[in-house]
């Protein structure tokens, strides 16, 4: 499962060595503290998948990793089945729209990520 790191500047999304390799990418993702537009919790994150994996590794309704393209941008997905995600919208971010990725601290993110005024979308989705 993919770590979340958050602090003043920015959020890491860490992949393990495996997790690389399904994703096809040599490190970990980095998004901007200033480019997060909204975070979101969801039980289905498997439904916010968009667009052709290009490249990365999907099972349907088992795994996704890797970047996602469609006509409304890039996204990346590190998800796994059976538990909930996170969908973190992005604004003027050079690599990504939107970052989903399924995490049982989805609740702690969207509280450190409160902390910077971001919006939080429905938090009550994981309560």
């Amino acid at each position: 499962m993919v770590r979340l790191l958050v602090d003043s500047d920015s959020l890491e999304v860490q992949l393990s060595t495996l997790e690389r390799t399904l994703a096809r990418r040599r490190e970990s993702v980095w998004i901007e503290r200033s480019r997060i537009l909204r975070v979101q919790l969801t039980d289905e994150p498997f439904t916010w998948l968009r667009g052709v994996r290009a490249p990365g590794t999907h099972v349907p309704g088992r795994l996704a990793y890797g970047t996602w393209k469609s006509v409304f941008g890039d996204d990346f997905a590190a998800v796994r089945e059976g538990r909930p995600g996170v969908v973190i919208e992005l604004e003027g971010d050079d690599e990504f729209e939107r970052v989903i990725v399924t995490t049982k601290h989805g609740i702690g993110l969207v509280k450190a990520l409160q902390q910077g005024g971001v919006d939080t979308g429905d938090v009550s989705a994981l309560s």
